[in-house]
């Protein structure tokens, strides 16, 4: 039998998994996703904020008061999946030094021409959107970065991915972002026009894609 601390260390870890996975939350729908009262709540978020893993922000609405919304702070990013150690990023600063610029380009392109022949074998014979994204989603979630696709009410198609497994070593290569992008344009065709929508929190990203 579980001991009541930890229940309340589970409790917490599953709040900032959901955080991860819905971005800012207020008091009201996180009761009522684990069936607790809103004091219960709060006290498990206020010690979360005391470990300095969540914050909180005011959303204003339409009508009334602004909302305050729980949001995860970059330390929380420890409990999740990192493809970069601190000895990638010091070996993308020493590859600056030692070929510039330039030449870290070259070696980014090498890297994204071997995902984009992974990326395109996963994918196999998929033709339409919604089954290219499907399975781009199923290979970026097996690499980190829990990816889901969502049809919007125009008939477009938004791909979230809500966590960033290389986020530090994004931060000192933005290369990485820009060939991103490129590999996405590649493996979805040219008859798909992808615009990166805003990344309200850090460690998320959304497209929305047309075609």
């Amino acid at each position: 039998m579980k001991s009541k601390k930890d229940v309340s260390t589970s409790t917490r870890r599953a709040i900032i998994n959901l955080l991860k996975e819905r971005g800012g939350m207020d008091v009201v729908a996180l009761s009522s996703q684990f069936s607790l009262s809103g004091m219960a709540i709060r006290q498990h978020l206020n010690a979360l904020k005391e470990e300095g893993l969540v914050t909180n922000v005011e959303e204003a609405r339409p009508m009334g008061r602004p909302t305050k919304l729980w949001i995860l702070t970059p330390a929380a990013n420890r409990f999740f999946p990192t493809g970069y150690s601190d000895l990638s990023i010091s070996l993308i600063q020493s590859m600056k030094e030692a070929f510039g610029n330039e030449g870290l380009d070259k070696l980014l392109d090498v890297r994204n021409k071997k995902m984009q022949a992974q990326y395109l074998e996963h994918l196999g014979a998929a033709s339409e959107v919604r089954e290219k994204l499907e399975k781009l989603a199923e290979i970026r979630t097996n690499e980190g970065y829990m990816a889901e696709v969502k049809e919007q009410e125009d008939g477009s198609l938004l791909f979230i991915e809500k966590h960033c497994p290389i986020c530090e070593a994004a931060a000192v290569c933005t290369g990485l972002c820009k060939n991103e992008l490129h590999l996405f344009k590649t493996v979805l065709g040219d008859d798909v026009h992808i615009e990166r929508g805003g990344v309200p929190f850090k460690g998320r990203q959304k497209l929305q894609l047309h075609r």
